[in-house]
This record gives structure tokens, sequence and C-alpha cells, in this order.
């Protein structure tokens, strides 16, 4: 998790002033706070999460206890794949994140039927990864999505629109879930060379073929 630290100075010759630093990873962040605080020269110190959240510092190290216990650092990789013989499409998703000091990767697939297009496969992948993110309790994070379905992306960040009632049905659903659990969503369109796990698992899914797997890495 990033966050960003607010800082009150206080000298004994001058009125309070008050800094905000840049973004920063949270352990890089723990490390500024300890040198802030050799400077004997603290009024207050807040942290901001990228949530929008502040919290004090004792506030803020008893949540990263809490953090730690549970999956955090998420970055997600969808992809779907479509069979337009049997409207049949194959969903796969990769999700990597953090626990308990450790890194795990996530690799699970689904076939589902009744499908009119290959967009109508990705917006249901995505759904199906959102899914396993509120499987895993994952809540009130911010967390990556990455796909090379750029039309898909772009019209879920609002940047294009989307006119097709039931891809618009899915982005509702997309849209209603993150927001139940409270993710912050970063779409980040990829390459097809970079999304090869989500593609083999969507392919994979297509052939009848199961994938859940959760391993250390």
């Amino acid at each position: 998790m990033k966050v960003k630290l607010k800082w009150i100075y206080k000298g004994k010759k001058t009125e309070a002033l008050e800094f905000e630093s840049a973004w920063a990873a949270q352990e890089s962040m723990e490390i500024v706070i300890a040198d802030i605080e050799k400077t004997g020269r603290v009024k207050e110190l807040v942290v901001i999460d990228e949530m929008g959240n502040e919290w004090t510092q004792k506030e803020f190290s008893k949540l990263k206890e809490t953090i730690e216990q549970e999956p955090h650092d998420i970055v997600v990789y969808f992809d779907g794949g479509f069979d337009w013989h049997t409207g049949t499409a194959g969903l796969g998703v990769v999700i990597y994140y953090q626990k308990s000091n450790k890194k795990y990767r996530l690799r699970v697939n689904q076939q589902i039927k009744e499908m009119e297009t290959n967009n109508e496969a990705e917006y249901a992948a995505l759904h199906f990864a959102v899914i396993k993110l509120e499987e895993m309790g994952v809540h009130h994070l911010p967390c990556t999505f990455r796909g090379d379905a750029q039309g898909v992306l772009k019209q879920l960040e609002g940047v294009w629109p989307c006119y097709e009632e039931n891809l618009n049905a899915w982005l509702d659903r997309i849209e209603d879930k993150l927001g139940d659990l409270g993710i912050k969503p970063t779409y980040e369109a990829i390459g097809r060379n970079e999304n090869k796990e989500a593609d083999r698992l969507a392919t994979q899914a297509l052939n009848r073929v199961e994938i859940f797997s959760e391993k250390e890495v």
C-alpha cells in the first residue's frame, strides 16, 4: 500500500507549518517518520492512505498490523475467451497479493454459457475476478486490474461510452460490487504477451479444464 505523510512542524521561534509528502511505499514512509521524529520538531504527524483515510501514527501502526494479516498490494490479471459457435466463454483470472509478509498467486478459471460477444466475455472475466476478491475477504483497498481488452478498460474508466445494453449490465454489476467492497480500482491496459497467464486459463476453461491453484511465489 502507498501512503503519504502530513507533517505539522513547530519550531521554537516559528509558527506551525504544514508539509505534505509525495506518495511512497508504506515501508519507506515508516523510515521517513522515524527520521522526522528525531528532529524534535513534530507537532503532529498524519498518515494518509490511498483510500483517502487519515490516521495518527499510533492508529497507522495498529492498521499496519491488521493489513499484514490480510491480502493486500493486489494486482489482478483477467482475460475472457469466446467460442462463437457455442456462445461459451472461458474466464481466466490471476491474482497476485501479499499476506503476512509473503507473496502469493491465485490462478482460477471458469466456463460460462449464453455469451454473445468476446467483449462480453471480457466483462464477465473481470466480474469473476471481483467475485474472487470478495471470497478472499478483500475490502476497502486499492486494487490494480490489468487486461488486454483496452475497450473494456476504457469503458470502465468512463473514458469511452458503452452503448450495448448487455455490456452496460455487466458494467453496472462490476461497479456495484466494487462499491459494495469499498475497492478503489486502477485499470491498466497491457499487451497480450503480458497477459499470457490469464489467457491460458481462459483457453483451458473453454476446453473444460478447470483450474484452481494458490501458491506462494
